[in-house]
């Protein structure tokens, strides 16, 4: 049987050899969000629901937070947002157990591991809420992602051809990504 406690915060991990935190976006992280969010590729913002680089949708999007609708687990390092996991919950009863899973990390800290724990973390939060299945949606030029996301046992589910468009105006397609909450934990038990 998999574990369904949720972590802790706030948790202490090193990672590349620096220190970070993970904990829980409050309101308060909204400037430090922004400052993170301005620094990320135009093609890193592409997939989102929302324009995370904007302050009135960082609003609303707290606002979501604190609702209990959305949880957001922010990686520190010191005071600065080196990235973050959320679990995305539906308020709809058929789809209630399904959640989507989104992980977006500073360019300076990828492939060092630091997605992978906050993956882990947004499944055992997953678990801990009662979830069943997880979604990623990425665009297929994602190949890191999309390497990282099947090696933690994802499986592509959907294609949609054209579903996406750069600020540019070129369409691109999007890959949508499933996995069983449970079989994760699993796997590394």
């Amino acid at each position: 049987m998999p574990d369904t406690t949720a972590p802790t915060y706030p948790a202490s991990h090193t990672i590349g050899g620096q220190a970070i935190t993970l904990r829980p976006m409050v309101r308060a992280d909204g400037d430090a969000f922004l400052a993170f969010s301005s620094k990320l590729d135009h093609h890193d913002l592409m997939f989102l629901r929302r324009d995370i680089t904007s302050a009135k949708d960082l609003k609303h999007w707290i606002d979501e937070i604190e609702s209990g609708l959305t949880t957001l687990i922010l990686a520190l390092a010191g005071d600065k947002v080196i990235g973050y996991a959320t679990v995305q919950r539906s308020d709809l009863p058929w789809t209630s157990h399904v959640a989507e899973l989104r992980v977006l990390i500073a360019k300076e800290w990828r492939g060092k591991g630091l997605g992978r724990v906050l993956t882990g973390d947004a499944f055992a939060i997953a678990l801990s809420e009662g979830i069943e299945k997880m979604m990623a949606q990425m665009t297929l030029d994602q190949r890191g992602a999309i390497a990282v996301f099947e090696g933690i046992g994802f499986r592509p589910e959907a294609l949609l051809r054209d579903h996406v468009k750069d600020r540019d105006g070129e369409t691109h397609d999007l890959l949508v990504l499933s996995h069983e909450v449970a079989r994760y934990r699993e796997r590394d038990s």
